[in-house]
This record gives structure tokens, sequence and C-alpha cells, in this order.
């Protein structure tokens, strides 16, 4: 099993998640992060004054994918999160050794 966390753009989330869907992976978690990396945030003004947003807001999407299916996974979250501009995010991969389903007791691909 994979673990893939994708660190994207705010609006693009439902687009990789419909993605995501046609495919077969339903199950993911989604979290409001902030980060910076080349694109170096930008100024902003407000009232008058200027003031540098450092910290760009984004959404990390984590899911646990069978060995077989990942790579259609990241093709998939590569085509709907693409804009083709500084900022699209990154993509990583990760290998899981176990999952547990809490309620049943269910392990490896059969609790994801």
């Amino acid at each position: 099993m994979k673990k893939i966390e994708a660190i994207i753009k705010p609006f693009k989330l439902e687009d990789v998640k419909d993605g995501l869907g046609q495919i077969g992976l339903s199950g993911l978690t989604v979290s409001e992060v902030k980060g910076f990396g080349r694109q170096k945030g930008h100024t902003e003004l407000y009232r008058g004054a200027e003031y540098v947003v450092d910290f760009l807001p984004k959404v990390k999407i984590e899911l646990i994918v069978d060995d077989k299916n990942y790579k259609k996974a990241i093709e998939v979250i590569i085509k709907h999160a693409n804009t083709g501009k500084i900022g699209d995010g990154k993509i990583f991969v990760y290998e899981v050794s176990e999952a547990i389903r809490i309620r049943t007791g269910e392990t490896g691909d059969e609790a994801v």
C-alpha cells in the first residue's frame, strides 16, 4: 500500500476529488494548510498599508491506495490539479506497512 500526500491549490480540490472518484477511489482526508515553496508568497495592500503574505493557503489531500492503483491516482491528481502556473503543488508517496480498521479489526487492503 502507498500513502499519497498532495498539496494543491484550494480551488482545485473538487476537480481532484471528482477525478479520483471516477477511478473508484473515494476515501481521502483533506486538511487546510499554509506554506510556500518557490512561489515565496506575495505582497498585498490592506487599508493603504502594504504587507507580505509569506504563507499561502493550500489544501493537503491524503489517501491510501493499493500498490497496483497508486500510479493511476497520481496521474489523476496531476491532471486535475495542474494550472500550469507556479504554486500548483507537490505530491509525496510513502510506503504503508499496515492499515487497521478500528471498528472491525480488518487489516491490510480490506481496511482501506
